[in-house]
């Protein structure tokens, strides 16, 4: 059994435990502390690879978490295990610093590998000097070293051969919708706007149900895209109302194939729709 199906059987346990019962184990502290279930996955990773480091031993993140913090709180002069945490710290920054020095990550990314362990000590009662810490770090950039595509390369993406490809490029770039939107994205959140008979524009109802929920608008064209690509899945043999994902699995007709089935859809998520459009640029 792989530890992160032991995490989630332990986090399980904890929900589904009586309600009077309030879970303040360090890994479940540092748990709550993230709101975004993307946050969580990426920090709970950045932790792991530190511990790792470090070499903490435990069959799950509960037992690792807490073995950390046991050995960081303990007082024993002879051990001197009051300092132990502060120069794994910094053994394990100076490990960072070197991979950024060779261009392996960036300064954001040894950034955040930070952050996460000083949210975690913090909500554990670690107390540390962060701020010397953090002086041995070098800058990070305040803006991305990036630019908006230019008309001839999304051309040359939607030339994938991926029928979904046209929808979600028209659809991105018309209303500038981050990649996690299409987790929440379903039919009925796409409202065609018509003028004379015509659809015009449509608008876009990002986030739904979320507090970050708001409306943005997509092109005719974007909304033509996304029409063709619904009307494939619906003579494919789909049944395709309101209710329905916008992006799903693709499937294959052919006999001996197996991957996917039509009368059986499965939600495409952000993360399936960024790994996606990364095979195109390629």
């Amino acid at each position: 059994m792989s530890e992160e199906i032991r995490d989630e059987q332990v986090r399980r346990i904890g929900v589904e435990s009586s309600t009077t019962t309030i879970t303040t184990d360090p890994y479940s502290m540092f748990l709550f502390a993230l709101r975004s279930p993307k946050t969580r996955e990426k920090c709970t990773g950045r932790l792991r690879m530190f511990f790792d480091f470090i070499g903490i031993p435990g069959d799950s993140m509960v037992e690792r978490s807490k073995a950390f913090c046991d050995r960081a709180k303990t007082n024993d002069i002879d051990k001197n295990n009051s300092e132990w945490a502060f120069s794994s710290i910094i053994q394990y920054m100076q490990h960072q610093k070197e991979r950024d020095e060779r261009k392996e990550i960036t300064a954001g990314t040894l950034k955040n590998y930070f952050q996460v362990l000083k949210l975690f000590c913090e909500m554990s009662d670690i107390s540390l000097p962060w701020k010397r810490i953090s002086r041995g770090l070098p800058k990070s950039r305040k803006f991305a070293d990036d630019r908006s595509p230019t008309v001839e390369e999304i051309s040359k993406i939607l030339e994938y051969p991926d029928r979904r490809i046209k929808a979600i490029i028209y659809t991105m770039a018309s209303s500038g919708i981050r990649v996690g939107a299409w987790d929440y994205l379903k039919w009925k959140h796409i409202i065609p706007i018509q003028k004379n008979g015509l659809v015009i524009a449509a608008k876009l109802i990002v986030y739904a149900g979320e507090n970050d929920e708001y409306f943005t608008f997509i092109s005719a064209e974007a909304y033509n895209e996304l029409e063709k690509w619904k009307e494939y899945r619906i003579l494919s043999g789909e049944s395709v109302d309101f209710n329905s994902w916008v992006m799903r699995n693709i499937w294959n007709t052919k006999k001996g194939y197996t991957r996917g089935l039509v009368s059986a859809p499965v939600k495409l998520k952000s993360e399936g729709v960024k790994r996606l459009v990364e095979d195109a640029l390629w």
